[in-house]
């Protein structure tokens, strides 16, 4: 131990390193780091015409090169309007998004006024994923108070599992203290951005997880046509080959892994992969019998983490066994799973009024809105709305036409059941294929009268309803003002329906 007073002066120098070097690089980050405010209004699945009533919303970004702030999707979405705040600053920059991809839960802001970015420069990507137990420290701007919140913390997992939509991607897990308003800020380790927070597990202490700089890479990378197209992926059903009885029956010998198609994406007889066959490497690298690959020397993940590396203009090289013998082939990727039923992504609802029915082509969302009791009674009604969910389109352009609000009140309506959640199969006779066809059959219609029959549902009646065609047009113009709706239709059916007008 120092004495005569030379350990106070070794104390005091020694804490003016710590206040000199440190400090200024911390701040470096600290003047990269942005409060996002956002004005939402979310879409009136029920009342698709208007949309919900606007919300408040902040959270987190981070400056990244080509003077632009990355932040999270769910941050930004539906926004009317968005406001980026520097750390330290009183001043609120007015944002717009560039660039979003809500299965990622990743999105890209510009900001007009470029003052904003004279004294800034940006935060430098990490070079690779960061190790279990690596030191993190997570910069935003949590619910609790105003300004930045700085914590630290350590890597504890790291897993390729599913995101959003269908997708699956790399995700990080840190044990530093998240809540909301933490969404879309940077994680940082060694002075480099490893990552953004994306979500929190409720009712968990210190708990967080982070989208990995790979993912935001491949993000950017996708982005420069500006689209979002999304990530390549093999959308079959697979499970592992452990169980030594499959595995007999397979043909596979001892030591020999891979993932077994339990079903295949397509049934289509040009498709490659067919039921049973066995994928036992992708672009080289062998799987194990879990379905796993070694990526590094601490680190295995999923083997279909390898399809978005080795992924090459909507292609892949796999290996596979069929019937015991070994094949070399290269299969088809799909950035995006066709479904019957499909996500919104940002999009507002199509729909239709037409007297008192309100139609809408169908979406995970408007399913999600109507909630697990609904969806529980309707499966057991067998509501193909439900039953096909997750199916694939059976023809190219089908979707499901929904009556999507409750009837409209009107005179017209006496004596039918309301049949609001109801698909429509047939109008006039029309088998239907789509909204927009449905409108098309609704237009061109000469009868006097016009006839609408519902999908059938096994324990509820369902009515066929008939309305007189002039009727029903008078009572669309009543409802519309009635109800202050502008437009009777979405944008994308104006020049359908207006066809009619211009002959």
């Amino acid at each position: 131990m120092l004495s005569d007073g030379r350990g106070f002066v070794f104390a005091a120098l020694l804490a003016l390193l710590f206040i000199a070097v440190p400090a200024e690089a911390q701040d470096s980050v600290r003047d990269l780091v942005v409060k996002i405010h956002t004005t939402r209004r979310e879409p009136d699945l029920v009342r698709p015409w208007t949309r919900q009533n606007p919300v408040n919303v902040s959270g987190s970004g981070i400056v990244i090169d080509g003077k632009r702030i990355l932040t999270n999707a769910h941050m930004v979405q539906n926004a009317s309007q968005i406001y980026v705040q520097p750390n330290q600053s009183p001043e609120k920059y007015l944002a717009r998004v560039i660039a979003i991809a809500e299965p990622v839960d990743l999105a890209l802001l510009s900001i007009d006024d470029e003052s904003f970015f004279e004294k800034r420069a940006y935060l430098e990507f990490a070079d690779d994923l960061p190790r279990v137990k690596d030191a993190v420290s997570v910069y935003g701007f949590p619910t609790g108070g105003t300004e930045l919140s700085v914590t630290e913390g350590i890597v504890s997992r790291i897993e390729f599992t599913g995101f959003y939509q269908f997708t699956h991607g790399l995700r990080i897990q840190v044990d530093a203290a998240l809540n909301p308003g933490n969404s879309g800020g940077p994680v940082v380790s060694r002075g480099k951005l490893v990552g953004i927070v994306f979500s929190n597990i409720p009712n968990a202490q210190s708990i967080g997880y982070v989208i990995p700089i790979e993912e935001v890479r491949l993000f950017l990378d996708d982005i420069t046509d500006g689209t979002y197209d999304g990530k390549p992926q093999l959308h079959d059903r697979f499970q592992t080959v452990e169980n030594d009885t499959l595995r007999k029956r397979l043909g596979l010998a001892k030591g020999v892994g891979g993932l077994m198609v339990a079903e295949p994406y397509s049934s289509e007889s040009n498709y490659p992969l067919k039921e049973w066959d066995v994928i036992t490497a992708i672009g080289g690298k062998t799987i194990d019998s879990d379905g796993k690959v070694s990526v590094r020397y601490d680190l295995r993940l999923s083997a279909l983490y390898l399809v978005q590396k080795y992924a090459k203009d909507g292609m892949l090289d796999v290996t596979i066994e069929r019937g015991g013998a070994p094949l070399q082939m290269r299969i088809p990727v799909a950035r995006q799973r066709q479904l019957v039923v499909p996500y919104l992504r940002n999009r507002s609802p199509r729909y239709f009024i037409y007297g008192p029915l309100v139609f809408c082509a169908a979406t995970q969302e408007y399913i999600e809105k109507l909630g697990s009791q609904w969806e529980l009674f309707h499966t057991r009604a067998g509501n193909p709305l439900i039953l096909r969910r997750f199916d694939k389109p059976s023809f190219p352009g089908e979707e499901m036409v929904v009556v999507c609000s409750p009837m409209l009140p009107h005179p017209i309506t006496k004596g039918y059941d309301d049949p609001n959640n109801y698909v429509v199969s047939e109008v006039d006779g029309v088998a239907i294929k789509n909204l927009k066809q449905m409108v098309e059959v609704l237009r061109d219609g000469k009868n006097a009268d016009v006839t609408f029959k519902f999908a059938r549902m096994t324990n509820r009646n369902r009515e066929d309803m008939v309305f007189n065609r002039r009727a029903m047009i008078a009572a669309t113009e009543d409802l519309l003002k009635d109800f202050g709706i502008r437009y009777q239709f979405s944008d994308d059916l104006r020049p359908v329906w207006e066809v009619a007008q211009k002959h």
